[in-house]
């Protein structure tokens, strides 16, 4: 055998053991991914998600965000800080450090303070339910935001697969658990999947649809987890919204804090004009 046919045959042999390497690793890789689904369903999948969210009672960081409506885009910094089941509270300047418009929502209302025209607005969620053209409440806004899973919704109904080498979870009907239905609220039926990192169990994407208007759909995909006071925090997200018009928001954190109480200042000025 000649040298050059030698190292070719040697070449080849290598090739041929790095694929059949390769096959045999995403097998493997499939097989221990599925295993925990056979022999324990969406059960277990829940429970570990539930175990690797982040836990807090205050959250604060700086926010980087390009919104984008049909096509036309907008960039602006701030500050947003969140107290746990009770306020949301979004600071934005665009540039110099100089804030043109403050935000802050509670369970039941919407406060709006614009600088640029000297205007603020006070009222309840159908505030934000216009904009995003659906219907959401504190918790679900509250989440999606932090990226854990909604609080007082059932679990009982979805169903555990695998779609690209993660976990997913579906359900065709989630609605709030019946003790965390307010009166008079009529409560959404959301269609949702959401998918897990099988090495975290964190959410890497999460969609709703609502079950009487398929046509609007909110998605968000988290990435670029980085620890945060020894949790893992998805640093970049990107919400999607279909609804009459196409609205993209892609969010970049930093300085985040999960420890430190927050204030919430939201002082309207006397000279300002409510509008409804």
């Amino acid at each position: 055998m000649s040298r050059n046919r030698f190292w070719n045959t040697l070449l080849s042999v290598f090739i041929l053991a790095g694929m059949m390497f390769t096959q045999h690793a995403c097998k493997t890789t499939r097989s221990v991914i599925k295993k925990p689904i056979k022999e324990e369903g969406p059960d277990y999948l829940f429970d570990k998600l539930k175990d690797n969210e982040l836990e807090f009672n205050w959250f604060s960081a700086k926010i980087n965000i390009d919104l984008v409506i049909d096509k036309k885009k907008t960039s602006f910094k701030g500050q947003i800080r969140i107290k746990k089941d009770s306020l949301i509270w979004v600071s934005f300047t665009p540039a110099l450090g100089i804030e043109v418009a403050r935000l802050m929502i509670s369970e039941d209302s919407v406060k709006y303070i614009n600088r640029l025209n000297n205007t603020y607005f006070l009222g309840d969620y159908q505030f934000l339910n216009n904009f995003l053209e659906t219907s959401i409440d504190f918790d679900v806004l509250q989440s999606f935001i932090i990226g854990n899973d909604f609080q007082y919704y059932e679990i009982e109904k979805f169903r555990a697969s695998i779609d690209a080498m993660e976990y997913r979870l579906s359900t065709a009907a989630r609605q709030k658990l019946k003790k965390y239905v307010k009166k008079h609220e009529v409560p959404q039926v959301f269609l949702q999947n959401i998918w897990l990192d099988p090495e975290n169990f964190k959410i890497t994407k999460v969609n709703i649809r609502e079950l009487n208007q398929q046509n609007r759909k909110l998605e968000a995909f988290y990435q670029e987890f980085k620890d945060v006071e020894g949790q893992l925090f998805p640093s970049k997200m990107i919400f999607e919204i279909s609804a009459g018009e196409n609205i993209l928001v892609d969010v970049n954190f930093s300085k985040i804090a999960v420890k430190d109480p927050l204030r919430f200042p939201f002082n309207i000025p006397g000279r300002y004009e409510r509008i409804r």
